[in-house]
């Protein structure tokens, strides 16, 4: 029991992580701000099922473009965790810029809530990796369960924000920034020696 504990929160942290819901809720706060809680619900509802959606698709169809282009799982680790670390690195220096540059308030359920602001890159690359190291299951399950813990986050953003204030909510997300920098590090690292041993994916 203990040990399956341990396997799933090594899968939920990262998505945790990548989704990175204290720099999504000022942003979310700012785009719903002249909405009614009724259209607020509406969109959070809206988001977190596209969310859903678009990562089933992209975590089913991944390993069959990989293939067909040549491209290994490690390969996909070590530029994935590329990706990671500059985006952790814009989040540290520049909070928010990666999220704020997609702010278009058309459609915003969809465009740019659920993608790219909760499915983005970081996330992408996640479950691709804890994918090919856990398997569908509890990868799926992690997902989910992170879905629904940021519901009840966007649910709640404005009690929460209240509650930890502006500056809690940007203390967190640095920290959210410095472990997702971690991540990427331990993916290009992962990659790195499975090459140099010449393991076959």
């Amino acid at each position: 029991m203990a040990g399956k504990l341990r396997v799933f929160l090594n899968v939920f942290i990262p998505i945790f992580v990548a989704i990175d819901a204290f720099a999504l809720m000022p942003v979310f706060l700012s785009l719903t701000s002249e909405l009614s809680s009724a259209e607020r619900s509406r969109i959070i509802n809206q988001s977190i099922v596209t969310s859903f959606a678009v990562s089933l698709a992209f975590v089913s169809t991944g390993e069959f473009v990989f293939r067909l282009i040549g491209v290994t799982v490690d390969d996909f680790k070590i530029a994935g965790g590329l990706v990671l670390l500059i985006i952790a690195v814009l989040e540290i220096v520049h909070p928010g810029t990666m999220k704020e540059k997609v702010a278009d308030r058309t459609t915003i359920g969809v465009v740019p809530i659920a993608v790219p602001m909760i499915v983005g890159p970081a996330l992408l690359t996640t479950l691709i990796v804890l994918l090919e190291h856990y398997g569908a299951g509890m990868t799926l399950a992690g997902l989910i369960l992170n879905l629904l813990v940021l519901w009840i986050f966007l649910k709640n953003v404005s009690l929460i924000h209240w509650l930890i204030g502006k500056t809690g909510i940007q203390a967190i997300s640095k920290l959210m920034a410095i472990l997702l920098a971690s991540i990427a590090v331990m993916m290009i690292r992962m990659g790195l020696v499975n090459l140099l041993k010449g393991v076959p994916v």
